[in-house]
């Protein structure tokens, strides 16, 4: 891999890598060096792709893996509260950031299939691929995970009225 073809892989990927790797690690820190572990396996990686999309995908399950295995770290024990984050992120739209929020609050699988799905645009059968499970369970995941942002988002809006 070439120079070039590499920064323009960082340029064009690496958003999306972050924004994967922080639905799985909560952490901007964790996220960052998930990201750049994957660009460190690509620029040793001897491999050639089939295209830009077999890059981006093969780009998105090192990523996975890397954020699995930092999960299993005891090492992770500082963390920057996930409130602070949001608000900076969201701090023109904050509805945007509530509902960030409340993605951020559901259950490791269900987070990761509704970013993959509304955040990244995959289909349900890609996600199925990138995180080698069942089309059906992706989609279950997607449901249920549709259903308590409904109720989360349904009390909050209760609440403030």
């Amino acid at each position: 891999m070439t120079e070039e073809q590499f920064t323009a892989a960082v340029e064009r990927y690496g958003d999306m890598l972050y924004r994967i790797a922080f639905s799985w690690c909560k952490d901007r820190a964790d996220a960052e060096d998930m990201v750049q572990s994957a660009f460190l396996k690509l620029l040793r990686a001897d491999k050639s792709f089939d295209g830009e999309e077999h890059m981006r995908r093969w780009l998105i399950r090192v990523t996975v893996n890397n954020c699995k295995k930092l999960l299993l770290s005891p090492w992770r024990t500082r963390r920057e509260p996930l409130e602070d984050y949001a608000g900076r992120l969201y701090a023109d739209q904050p509805e945007d950031g509530a509902l960030f929020l409340a993605v951020m609050g559901l259950p490791q699988k269900e987070r990761v299939a509704v970013h993959l799905y509304y955040y990244e645009g995959y289909s349900v059968r890609e996600i199925g691929r990138l995180l080698r499970t069942n089309e059906s369970t992706i989609q279950s995941r997607l449901a249920s995970a549709r259903k308590k942002l409904k109720n989360k988002l349904k009390e909050a809006w209760d609440s403030d009225e």
